[in-house]
């Protein structure tokens, strides 16, 4: 595997998740693959799960790891072609990233979506600029319209948690007073359209994803109907991505909130979040903190998936 950044990148899903928790059994089994070899790590945007798992991941894998904030610590970064650069980005990214793969043997990029462009964020603008110049396997540990590492983890806590062959998997929409990217929704909708499971989306009137992403999916625009019968509730919120309205926020309404009473609606289903979450926003603290919230196993499980990729591209060198 060259590069990371859709679910097609990773194959067979019966083979990745078997891999994976043959991964987790045994987490320095395959230290010899990353001896001598350095992951760089670019964050365009902050991190907290995604910098620990993958830094780590990498570390039972033997690699040694940089770690560099473009917006802390280094010069600001001028992204288009054409610009006159007689603002405050002294360096374009043009010349930064084949300088970047002068330093590593792979490189993980986190870039979220502007909302100033729905076209360049859609055509993953700056991801797709490390894969083309750097020179070096790329992956991506969140870009503008996917997180794949997430999705990944994702379904291996969904494999490791479900007591039926075929699981009913709600992802519903929730209030959040901010807007935020389509990339973790759009990412699970296609993890989970390529995985044996039965899928639905939940969502408000205005807040459809992309057609791209959510194929033939059934959608609600009825949380409860939704979520009769779920086995998984996988809650999260993302701004409009139809126009005029892309990455705006048009609704706040609490009645999609994930609470005891939503949770009493499904087959007594597992409760899942991406994190950070916003308690009594996007879920209830008795829903966050019952024995039914399977979050942390599931951040946990980003360090998994993340070896994995990591296992797979120094295979690749």
């Amino acid at each position: 595997m060259r590069n990371f950044t859709t679910v097609a990148d990773i194959g067979d899903l019966n083979d990745a998740v078997k891999e994976a928790l043959e991964v987790k059994a045994d987490r320095f089994a395959f230290q010899h693959l990353g001896r001598n070899k350095t992951l760089l790590m670019i964050f365009f945007n902050s991190s907290l799960r995604t910098r620990l798992s993958t830094q780590k991941a990498a570390m039972n894998l033997g690699m040694n790891t940089i770690v560099l904030d473009v917006n802390q610590g280094a010069w600001k970064l001028e992204t288009e072609r054409g610009v006159i650069m007689d603002g405050d980005r002294p360096e374009h990214l043009l010349e930064a990233i084949p300088v970047m793969g002068c330093y590593c043997d792979v490189i993980g990029v986190r870039s979220f979506a502007r909302f100033e462009s729905k076209a360049d964020d859609y055509n993953e603008v700056i991801l797709n600029q490390f894969i083309k110049y750097s020179g070096r396997p790329v992956f991506s540990m969140e870009a503008a319209t996917r997180h794949p590492l997430q999705s990944f983890a994702d379904l291996i806590t969904i494999e490791e948690y479900k007591t039926k062959q075929r699981p009913k998997v709600v992802m519903t929409w929730a209030p959040h007073p901010k807007a935020l990217p389509q990339a973790v929704p759009n990412s699970f909708a296609e993890w989970m359209r390529a995985a044996d499971v039965d899928f639905v989306i939940a969502n408000p009137e205005g807040y459809d994803l992309d057609p791209q992403f959510v194929g033939d999916t059934k959608v609600y625009h009825n949380q409860d109907e939704a979520l009769k019968g779920a086995d998984f509730v996988y809650a999260k919120n993302w701004s409009a991505f139809a126009d005029p309205n892309y990455g705006k926020v048009i609704s706040t309404d609490r009645s999609w909130t994930v609470t005891a009473d939503k949770m009493a609606l499904t087959d007594n289903a597992f409760f899942m979040h991406c994190l950070p979450v916003r308690r009594n926003m996007i879920v209830s603290d008795d829903v966050i903190e019952s024995p039914r919230s399977i979050v942390i196993p599931e951040a946990a499980n980003r360090e998994i998936s993340a070896q994995v990729v990591l296992k797979r591209i120094l295979q690749s060198l």
